[in-house]
Parts: structure tokens; C-alpha cells; sequence
């Protein structure tokens, strides 16, 4: 008599690698649930929050951050015990932490798969370039991102379309910002490479989403829904046929016979625990609450890699002025990104960059700035107006290496509303980061004197930026990895993980797309064996 399961396979997490692994699998007919902590909110809640908010400058503001549910947000939830600080923005509702972001999607190109084969350091992926092509295509053609595919990514070919594409992008770029125009006169024609940033925040209406109106809001939320995050495809996963069940915080994993998953338990907000099973399962999570998840129930962990290798896309910042108006603040908080710096043989020594121009409205920063200085009146409303026009401000991203001393652990000194633990973070900046950040200082000197700038203030301490990979590392050895290829647990033939977390090489880009296309080629997988 063959046992029965509640579903085919269950998803623990909604945002935007689980939604799409949900869809897919719904979509190929398979029964799906899909399980997400925090609760199912509406946009236009969202955006009247962030509306009667006094902090829009706390991405995380507007967003629950509940006893059962906490977010990065909470007083101790995080615990930092290394040299920085890491502070992620995660958010905790159907959709996940994609409900504000840039919105930047970029592919890896070749060479990143081949770090340690190339360059002699970091580590390579188990798979090719070539391999996760189409999965890159059906990702971008899931949430529809808006790219150029006539200009070189890799900084490194200048007038050749890389890296190589076997489709077109689904949405053509939007017409270049008066900025960006500006930035590449001055910078390309001196060697550096300026080009598009492939973007979910579209400016054609694309599969019910409108065109961008230029809100310039998406690090906060989109007030119209241009912007692609994971309740979108949560939302098609249910219409498909997948069952959503919010407010589910998932505590418990049980192994069975062959050392399969058997069963997860979640509690609800009140505490009362349930208990579902299913042929396949999927932990699609944030990157530090799958690794604690997985510490806290020894599941996928032989190797004792799970939250270890911990990289960020930590960076400076550089603010200057230019000697004429540029007009930042309109239209998209990002397109115009450097590539000069991303591959070459120095990556053998020191970290590569990604210089982005951010488009963001800065006018309450100058302000800020000129009252510190005690300008009022006149001189004020002055200074606002000359240094709003001129104001141009890039933020960067350093390539981190994978270590296992950097990483997670649960922290029982710290519980919520549950009795669950808290997390326990530790994190240095190593040389070859800290070298590279040498360079990318004298690259912000030599940007401002192409733009004939005056710098006001560049970072000296290193900046989160959010991208959290390594925590379950994928490797083609499971003895220091935690999946494999196929984003499979080496210990559970039945257990996958759909997340950036699995990224064994960081590379300089935004590794969303990455996690989305690695979610759909794992979903094709699963589907064939369930």
C-alpha cells in the first residue's frame, strides 16, 4: 500500500526563489505547499504604511516585524560578534525581502564559475556557464527584466554583446537618464566600461505590471507594482494550484529511513504546532534562516558547512559634485552601472568592484548636511537647490571570497515570542577585500576628476549591501559542501535548497536572478523524480 503524503513537495519560504520554485512545480502538476512565517500583507497596505511612516529612510519600516515573525529589525535579533556589522534589510511576509529592492538582475558571466580554476583563489562552481544559460533565460523571462543584450557585462570586450545570451532579454532598456548619458561621455572614452543595469523595475507594462512612472521609490516599495518582487509569482503559484499557508514558522525537520525528510513542523502565531508531509522538500528561506533552521534540527549538515562560508557584496560609497547639473533623482534609482574593474587577471590578488551611479533622490541628505554646517534661511534653500543639481553618489559592491570563519549560528541567548532562537553572526574583512577597497578608492578619485568633480565625502567603513550567499555552499564535494549541482543536500536525497545561499562564488553582481534560475532548473529536477 503506498503511503500518503499531504504534497507532492513542500516549499518553506515565499519569496522570490521559492515563489518560482512553487509556480514551476505547479505548473507541471505537482501538488505544492508553500509555507511563509510572515503574513500575507496587500500593496496598498504596504504603501499607507510607508505613507504615515516618519523613517522612509528604514527600507524595513513599512513592513511587518512581528513577536513569532522577527525581522532584521528587531532589537537583538541579530547578534554580531566579528569585525563588521552585518545588518541585512530581511523582511518576513509573503514575497520576502524582494519587496524592496533596486531591482538590478545580472547575470554571472564564465569566468565567475572558474574562480579557483582561473585565478587561483575562492572556489569554482560544479557547474558551467552553459549549463545555467536557458535557467537564466526562464528566469528572465518569469519576472521580466528589462537589459540590454548588445553590451558587454564582463567590462572586459568592449562593442561585443557578452556574456553569451540564446535569447533576447523579454523587455528592451529604458531610454538612457541624463546622468547616465553624462557619465559615459566623460568616463568611456578614457577606458572604462559604462553600461545598462538589467533591471526588474520595467518601463513597458509586462505580464499585468506597469510601466515604471518614475516614482523613484523602490528601495522603500513600489507604490504601483512595477517592480518585480515574490508575492507576484506566490500569488501565480496559488492560481496554479499550490496551497499558500502564511504565518507558518517552520521549527521542526524530521529524518526518516535512508536518511530522507520525513516531515516539517511549524508553528502558528499562537503556538499550536502542525505537522506535513511530503515526497520532496524545498528550503527556500532567507540565507541565514535556512542555515539556522538547518543547525537548529542537524539536517544537511555532514559537513559541518551549513552557515559557514558567509559572503557579502560589502563596498564604499563616494559622494561628489560636478561642475555642472546632472539631476539625479528622477526616473529609476538605477541603470548606469561601471563594469571596468568586474574581471582580469588581478583577481588573482585583490577583489574585483562594480561601481554603481545610484539615481535616488538625495535632497534630504544635503539638507541634512548643510544644516549640520549651520546654513538656514537663504543660504540654505541655496546650497539645497546648487548641490541637488550636481549632487552624484556611487555605492559599490567588493568581491568577497568564500571562508568557513565567517558564518551563522543560532543564538539561544536571544529568543522570540516562540521560544526560537535568535542569530548569531560572525564576519572579517579579509585582505583580499581589504586590498581591493584600496583600489577602489583611487578608481572614485579618478571617476571625479573625469567629471571634473569636487569629492565630498567618501566611506571609510565598509557597507551592507544585502547579498548573502555561501551559508549552504555548493560544491561537488560533500565533504565541504552542503548541495550539490543540482542544489541538492548531499545528506537527504529528498532535500533541496533554493536560495543565494547556495552560491559558492560571489562574483560583483546582485545575485537574485542567479538564485531564481537555479530554483527553476531545480524544479525541473524534482518534478521528474516525484
Amino acid at each position: 500500500m503506498s503511503k500518503e503524503y499531504d504534497a507532492d513537495v513542500i516549499v518553506v519560504g515565499s519569496g522570490a526563489c521559492g515563489s518560482n520554485m512553487a509556480n514551476e512545480l505547479a505548473l507541471k502538476g505537482k501538488s505544492v505547499i508553500m509555507l511563509e512565517a510572515g503574513p500575507n500583507v496587500p500593496r496598498s497596505k504596504i504603501v499607507e504604511n510607508y505613507r504615515n511612516s516618519g523613517r522612509h529612510y528604514d527600507r524595513n519600516n513599512a513592513y511587518p516585524n512581528n513577536p513569532w515573525a522577527p525581522t532584521s529589525n528587531e532589537p537583538g535579533y541579530i547578534q554580531n560578534t566579528g569585525e563588521f556589522r552585518e545588518q541585512p534589510g530581511m523582511l518576513k511576509l509573503v514575497g520576502g525581502t524582494t519587496w524592496h529592492w533596486g531591482g538590478a538582475t545580472w547575470r554571472y558571466i564564465p569566468n565567475d564559475f572558474k574562480m579557483k580554476s582561473l585565478y587561483g583563489v575562492g572556489r569554482d562552481w560544479p557547474m558551467s556557464y552553459n549549463e545555467l544559460e536557458p535557467y537564466y533565460v526562464r528566469a528572465e523571462y518569469a519576472i521580466g527584466v528589462s537589459g540590454s543584450d548588445t553590451e558587454d557585462q564582463s567590462g572586459q570586450n568592449p562593442g561585443m554583446a557578452f556574456p553569451p545570451r540564446s535569447k533576447h532579454y523579454p523587455i528592451d532598456p529604458e531610454a538612457p537618464l541624463y546622468t547616465t548619458t553624462k557619465l559615459k561621455e566623460a568616463l568611456i572614452p578614457h577606458g572604462h566600461s559604462v553600461v545598462h543595469e538589467p533591471t526588474v523595475r520595467i518601463h513597458r507594462p509586462y505580464d499585468g505590471r506597469p510601466g515604471c512612472q518614475g516614482n523613484n521609490n523602490c528601495d522603500q516599495v513600489c507604490p504601483i507594482g512595477t517592480l518585480y518582487n515574490g508575492s507576484i509569482t506566490a500569488d501565480r503559484a496559488v492560481r496554479n494550484g499550490a496551497k499558500l499557508i502564511s504565518e507558518a514558522v517552520v521549527h521542526k525537520i524530521t529524518k526518516g529511513e535512508g536518511g530522507k525528510i520525513e516531515s516539517i513542523s511549524y508553528l502558528t502565531p499562537e503556538g499550536k504546532e502542525h505537522t506535513l508531509t511530503a515526497k520532496y522538500f524545498v528550503l527556500a528561506a532567507h540565507s541565514f534562516e535556512t542555515a539556522k533552521l538547518m543547525i537548529m534540527n542537524d539536517i544537511g549538515n555532514s559537513s559541518d558547512m551549513v552557515g559557514r562560508n558567509l559572503m557579502d557584496h560589502i563596498g564604499l560609497s563616494v559622494a561628489f559634485l560636478a561642475d555642472q547639473p546632472m539631476w539625479a533623482g528622477r526616473g529609476p534609482v538605477q541603470q548606469a552601472t561601471i563594469m571596468t574593474y568586474r574581471d582580469g587577471d588581478f583577481r588573482s590578488k585583490y577583489s574585483a568592484n562594480k561601481h554603481s551611479l545610484a539615481n535616488n533622490n538625495q535632497q534630504i541628505d544635503i539638507a541634512n548636511r548643510a544644516i549640520k554646517e549651520g546654513l538656514m534661511g537663504k543660504e540654505l534653500d541655496d546650497r539645497i537647490l546648487d548641490w541637488s543639481s550636481r549632487w552624484m553618489f556611487i555605492y559599490s559592491f567588493l568581491e568577497p571570497l568564500p571562508d568557513p570563519v565567517n558564518r551563522i549560528q543560532p543564538n539561544p541567548a536571544w529568543k522570540d515570542s516562540l521560544g526560537l532562537p535568535g542569530i548569531k553572526v560572525h564576519f572579517k574583512v579579509d585582505d583580499y577585500v581589504k586590498v581591493g577597497a584600496e583600489h577602489m578608492r583611487e578608481q572614485y578619485r579618478d571617476i571625479a576628476r573625469l567629471m571634473n568633480g569636487k569629492i565630498v565625502d567618501m566611506s571609510t567603513d565598509y557597507e551592507n549591501h544585502d547579498h548573502l550567499m555561501g551559508t549552504m555552499i555548493m560544491g561537488e564535494n560533500a565533504a565541504d559542501s552542503v548541495v550539490n549541482h543540482e542544489c541538492r543536500s548531499f545528506d537527504h536525497p529528498n532535500l533541496f535548497i533554493s536560495s543565494v545561499g547556495v552560491i559558492p562564488a560571489a562574483g560583483v553582481i546582485n545575485p537574485t536572478l542567479t538564485g531564481i534560475a537555479l530554483a527553476i532548473r531545480s524544479a525541473d529536477i524534482i518534478a521528474k523524480e516525484v
